[in-house]
Parts: C-alpha cells; sequence; structure tokens
C-alpha cells in the first residue's frame, strides 16, 4: 500500500540497509529487582510497516519466463554497473542498464549512505530511487518513474526510528495545479519485545474523487516464527513464516479482497543446501498454480544459474525461465 509507483516495469534493485529486522530471541524474564520501571529492558525498535510481511514473502519464488541474462561490475568501492538482457516469447525482449552508487557516511555495519540506484531499459523508460541517512533516527527516500519520453509517476517519503516505534510519511505525485495526488501514513509501534502493532492512512485525491482507506497490522515474532496480520477495509492478509531448521524455512499466506471479491491461500518453502551452493524454492496456491526454482552458484566462479517453472493447472499454461548472473 505504501509504493504508488506504476507496476509497469520493474522497480530497481532494493539498496543495501533496508532488510527486516531479525528474529528475537526467547523471551526470558527479567531478575528481581527494585521495581518494574528500573529493571525492564527498552522495547526494540519494530521496523517498519512495509516490511511486516516481507520475511514470509521471501520464502517464495519469483516467477520468470523466457530468457535472462544479467551482468553486474562493479566499478569501484562505491560504484557498480549492470547489464539485463531479457529475452521472452510472450512479451517484448528489452535491455536494461542499471547503475548504484553507495556513499561513504556509515551508519551500521552493512549501511553507507547516500544510496542512488537506478535502470532505463532500450525503450527509454526510467527508474530511479535516492535514499539517504539524514540523521541516525530520520530516513529519507525520493523515487520516480518515466515511461519513454513520458513523467510517470514520483514519491517521496521520510521515516522515523524512534527507541520503540516507527512512523513514515509518503507523499506521492502531488499536484498543485490540479489538487491532485496521494499521502500514506505508517506507524508500528512495539508494544512488547514480541508483539508490534500499528496502522495505515492511504489518502488519494484527484478532481471529482476523494477517498481514504485504512488499516491496521498486528505482528508477533517468536524464537523462530513471524506471525502477521492485516485488517482493513480493503480485506485482509495474513501472513506466517516458520524457520524448521538453518536449511528449510516455510510460509504460508492467507489473502481475501473486498475489492476483487477473490480470497487466495498460498504455501511456500525455501531450502538451501551450503555444502552445493543450492537453493530450492517452491510455492502451491488454492488457484492450483505450482511453482519452483532453483538457483546453483558456480563457486569459485562469480557465477549463478536459475531455473524457474510455473504451472497453471486450471488455464492449463505452463512457462519456463533460465537465467545467468554474472558477477
Amino acid at each position: 500500500m505504501g509504493s504508488v509507483l506504476a507496476a509497469g516495469s520493474p522497480p530497481p534493485p532494493s539498496p543495501p540497509g533496508f532488510g527486516m529486522p531479525g528474529l528475537s530471541s526467547a523471551i526470558s524474564p527479567t531478575d528481581a529487582g527494585p521495581g518494574p520501571r528500573e529493571t525492564a529492558e527498552p522495547l526494540p525498535n519494530p521496523g517498519a510497516f512495509d516490511e511486516c510481511h516481507r520475511k514470509c514473502k521471501e520464502v517464495f519464488p519469483l516467477q520468470m519466463e523466457g530468457v535472462r541474462l544479467l551482468v553486474n561490475k562493479g566499478l569501484s568501492n562505491h560504484f557498480q554497473v549492470n547489464h539485463t538482457v531479457l529475452l521472452s516469447s510472450l512479451g517484448d525482449s528489452t535491455y536494461r542498464f542499471g547503475t548504484t552508487y553507495v556513499g561513504s557516511k556509515q551508519t551500521g555495519p552493512s549501511e553507507f549512505f547516500p544510496v542512488i540506484v537506478g535502470d532505463m531499459d532500450n525503450s527509454g523508460s526510467l527508474n530511479a530511487q535516492l535514499i539517504h541517512q539524514i540523521t541516525p533516527r530520520i530516513r529519507s527516500k525520493v523515487a520516480f518513474q518515466t515511461q519513454q519520453n513520458k513523467f510517470m509517476n514520483w514519491q517521496g517519503d521520510v521515516e522515523f526510528k524512534g527507541e520503540d516505534f516507527t512512523a513514515t510519511l509518503t507523499l506521492g505525485n502531488p499536484d498543485v495545479l490540479l489538487g491532485s495526488g496521494v499521502v500514506v501514513a505508517h506507524y508500528l509501534q512495539a508494544v512488547t519485545p514480541a508483539l508490534a502493532l500499528g496502522g495505515e492512512l492511504v489518502y488519494h485525491r484527484r478532481p471529482g474523487e476523494e477517498g481514504s482507506v485504512t488499516s491496521s497490522v498486528g505482528r508477533y515474532t517468536g524464537s523462530n516464527y513471524i506471525a502477521t496480520v492485516t485488517l482493513g477495509s480493503a480485506g485482509v492478509h495474513a501472513s506466517y513464516y516458520h524457520q524448521a531448521n538453518e536449511q528449510l524455512q516455510l510460509g504460508v499466506e492467507f489473502e481475501a479482497s473486498t475489492r476483487m471479491q477473490d480470497t487466495s491461500v498460498s504455501l511456500g518453502y525455501q531450502l538451501d543446501v551450503p555444502k552445493a551452493n543450492l537453493q530450492f524454492k517452491g510455492s502451491l496456491d488454492s488457484n492450483w498454480v505450482v511453482g519452483a526454482t532453483l538457483e546453483k552458484r558456480l563457486l569459485p566462479l562469480p557465477l549463478s544459474l536459475l531455473l524457474c517453472t510455473f504451472l497453471n493447472h486450471r488455464k492449463n499454461q505452463f512457462q519456463c525461465g533460465f537465467g545467468v548472473t554474472v558477477g
């Protein structure tokens, strides 16, 4: 809900420093002391609202069709370029050129700012993002998208991280003359070390139309699992992530949309075999769509191979993809 960019072309790759907070360890009672206010540990920051379901979604395979070649080249410690060639039998074959710049301002063990990410395809369509850590608690991002020679979308957001909460305000496609735009507000509060509650408000306005959508979220983080539920006027979205062991991860998603009048359940898994440098991902949903991906890293070469297959039993459609990543 937080992003207002159109989905016509794939967004640039996510920059470092925007991962999901790790699973919390088992909660142990504190030692007896003078009083609860003096002995209680401070609550952790719950992360961003948009990341509540991310851990579960990462388990599911991404659909790909055709042949994809991705070449990454690091020009320096701060600058990297990549070339992507996609050959498809269903749509147009494309070429994309992308760049990534990472600044020298370090805010964490693996977080450096500012970060500039962008890519352009052979038709001139551009996606770009600029992320900067203004202060230790305030992070800002600006993203925009063009399609060929037309300016399509842009959005800017500011994220404030408190000791035990995260608040984000996003403004998308504002037009003062027409009085149109989208405003998205997020808030996520840690209630206990394991429980976080929050809400979302989406307000949109354009000539002749005005409306808002609200939703609330609850996330419970255990020692090896995360359960999340989002309730709102647009529907229900529930997810459950479970880390069975160091190699196996499972995820279940339930989505019910009031606008589309559709309900679906999806089951996914991720199996890592570190000794063989293999990663399997698979999924099955209530619409009888089965998907799987296999990724093989050919160490010590900077080369990865990816196989992807998806089969829709109801529509009798089969898609297969093959990818090569260099660098």
